[in-house]
């Protein structure tokens, strides 16, 4: 009985298990002229990606195709990527993202002002915020295709593969 109450005791001053940080939240104006992008109005509805490039960086130049591929897999399982143009001039950012063929959203934050509430220390840097709004991956530096689902896999509802089975040979005549 001792025992019990004392583990009791220990549990509840334990309390519950730290969850992750939230993400702030942020609005951007795209590049692309179709108006702003407001992190809020995910909430709830889909895992975001926020990737924190520029153009002069060699790592976000190699990286963009795979941000790309990344982006199109996953758009449609519920994830939004959107690309912060960090210490760039509007000029240098359009032209990195038509140079990479880049179709997610993309905004500028030239003075760090978004970049910096989100702990960036530098390009690249990948943050992936679930849907409750929680930073679940901070990435600072290179990343790749692999490490990015296995974060994204568990955030996103798929239907499971179905195997069709191969059809039957039908049966000889002897």
């Amino acid at each position: 009985m001792r025992v019990t109450l004392i583990l009791g005791a220990l549990l509840l001053a334990a309390g519950p298990a730290a969850a992750a940080p939230a993400a702030p939240a942020f609005t951007v104006t795209l590049l692309d002229g179709s108006g702003h992008f407001d992190s809020r109005a995910q909430l709830g509805k889909q895992a975001l990606i926020v990737r924190f490039q520029a153009s002069w960086c060699k790592v976000c130049n190699q990286e963009a195709a795979m941000f790309e591929r990344v982006y199109k897999k996953y758009r449609a399982s519920g994830v939004e990527l959107v690309s912060v143009q960090v210490q760039d001039t509007e000029a240098d950012a359009r032209h990195f993202l038509e140079a990479n063929k880049t179709t997610y959203p993309a905004g500028l934050d030239p003075r760090l002002k978004i970049a910096s509430r989100f702990g960036f220390r530098g390009t690249p840097y990948t943050v992936v915020i679930n849907k409750r709004g929680e930073m679940v991956a901070r990435i600072h530096g290179r990343t790749d295709e692999a490490r990015l689902a296995k974060i994204l896999d568990p955030l996103v509802k798929r239907a499971p593969d179905v195997k069709v089975p191969a059809p039957k040979a039908p049966a000889r005549a002897k």
